[in-house]
C-alpha cells in the first residue's frame, strides 16, 4: 500500500500519524519517514502496524432535533411623539367632596317618563304675547299670571321664576319645580338643590354670586310627572328670555327633560352628554339632574367630567375674546 493511501485510511479511522523531527544542521536522512505508532512507556519503537482497509461508506446524515415553534413576536405599536411633552401639563381639578357623600332618598321631583319617550315637537311656535321685549320686573310679573296651562296654573302654590345673579356666566337649567320648590318659590331647594350648592361649590360659586338657576317650567307638574311638550312650548318664551337678560357665557342643562326642550332634540341624555352642544350661539354642557345623582350616586363621576367640560368651555372662551 502506497504512503498516500495508507494517511488517507488512518486519517479517517482517527489515526494520527507521527513524524519524527531533528534539529536543523544534523544529519539527516532524507529517505521517506516510516509511519511511527505511539511509543511506550518503555522507550521501545513497536513494530509498524499495518492498518485493516476500512471500506467508506455513506455516513447518514443524523436525524434533526425538533424545534418547538416559536409564537410570533408581537410587534409593538409606533411611539408618536407628543409636541406636548416636555411641557408643564395644568393640574387636575380636585374631585370635590360631593362625590362621595352618601346618597339621599329620592328628591321630591322625580321624572316618572322612561328615558328617550315623551319628546314631541309638533313645530308649532312658542307663544310669545310680546315677552321678547319684556324686562327683568315685567317678566317675572307675567310668569306670575299665566294661566297658559290651566292644570298647571289650578294646581300650584305659586310660580318658580328662578333665582341668582342677573349678570351671570353660568345659567343652569332644570326640568320643573318639585314640592318644595312650589311651596318656596324657588328652584331647587330640596334634597337636590343641596347636592346642587355642592356641584356650585366645587366649581367655586354659589348662588346669586356668578350663577343664575332657572327650570323648564315655571310650575309644578303634579305627581311629579315629566312635562308635557304642550306645557315646556308655552313656557319657552319665559326661559328664552331669562337667557336673553343674562347673557351667559355657558349653559348647563340638567336632566334629559332640560337638555331636549332646550335643544330641541329627541335624543337620549347618553348621546346629548361628553360633548359641547349650541343654544342660539352660547355653549350647551349636558349633565344629569342632582335628584337622578341622588339615586344613582356612581354617576357623579360623570357629573362631575360635565362641570369640568364647562368650565374648560368657558376658560377658552376668555383666552379667545
Amino acid at each position: 500500500m502506497d504512503e498516500a493511501r495508507r494517511r488517507q485510511y488512518l486519517k479517517a479511522m482517527g489515526i494520527q500519524v507521527w513524524v519524527l523531527r531533528r534539529e536543523p544542521g544534523a544529519g539527516l536522512d532524507l529517505s521517506p519517514p516510516e509511519p511511527m505508532a505511539v511509543v511506550s512507556e518503555a522507550g521501545e519503537a513497536p513494530e509498524a502496524v499495518t492498518a485493516t482497509p476500512v471500506e467508506l461508506g455513506a455516513v447518514p446524515a443524523p436525524t434533526p432535533t425538533p424545534v418547538p415553534e416559536q409564537a410570533p413576536a408581537v410587534e409593538a405599536p409606533p411611539v408618536t411623539m407628543d409636541a406636548s411633552v416636555g411641557r408643564e401639563s395644568p393640574p387636575e381639578p380636585e374631585m370635590p367632596p360631593w362625590l362621595h357623600e352618601a346618597p339621599w332618598p329620592d328628591d321630591t321631583y322625580e321624572p316618572v317618563m322612561p328615558s328617550g319617550e315623551g319628546y314631541d315637537d309638533p313645530d308649532l311656535p312658542e307663544p310669545d304675547d310680546g315677552v321678547s321685549t319684556l324686562d327683568w320686573d315685567g317678566l317675572a310679573a307675567r310668569v306670575a299670571q299665566c294661566t297658559h296651562c290651566s292644570e298647571l296654573s289650578q294646581a300650584r302654590t305659586q310660580t318658580v321664576f328662578g333665582v341668582g345673579d342677573r349678570h351671570a356666566d353660568w345659567l343652569f337649567i332644570g326640568e320643573a319645580p318639585g314640592a318644595e320648590e312650589d311651596r318656596q318659590g324657588e328652584p331647587f331647594v330640596g334634597r337636590a338643590g343641596k347636592l346642587l350648592d355642592s356641584m356650585l361649590a366645587a366649581l367655586g360659586k354659589k348662588r346669586g354670586e356668578g350663577v343664575y338657576i332657572a327650570n323648564i317650567l315655571k310650575c309644578r307638574p303634579p305627581r311629579n310627572r315629566d312635562p308635557s311638550p304642550e306645557e315646556a312650548r308655552a313656557c319657552r318664551a319665559y326661559l328664552d328670555r331669562q337667557v336673553q337678560l343674562v347673557r351667559p357665557k355657558i349653559l348647563v342643562a340638567l336632566g334629559r327633560v332640560a337638555a331636549q326642550n332646550l335643544l330641541d332634540t329627541g335624543d337620549a341624555l347618553g348621546t346629548l352628554r361628553g360633548r359641547v352642544q349650541t343654544y342660539r350661539g352660547i355653549p350647551v354642557v349636558v349633565t344629569y339632574h342632582p335628584a337622578y345623582l341622588l339615586r344613582r350616586p356612581l354617576e357623579k363621576r360623570k357629573a362631575w367630567e360635565d362641570l369640568c367640560r364647562a368650565m374648560d368651555q368657558i376658560q377658552a372662551g376668555q383666552e379667545g375674546s
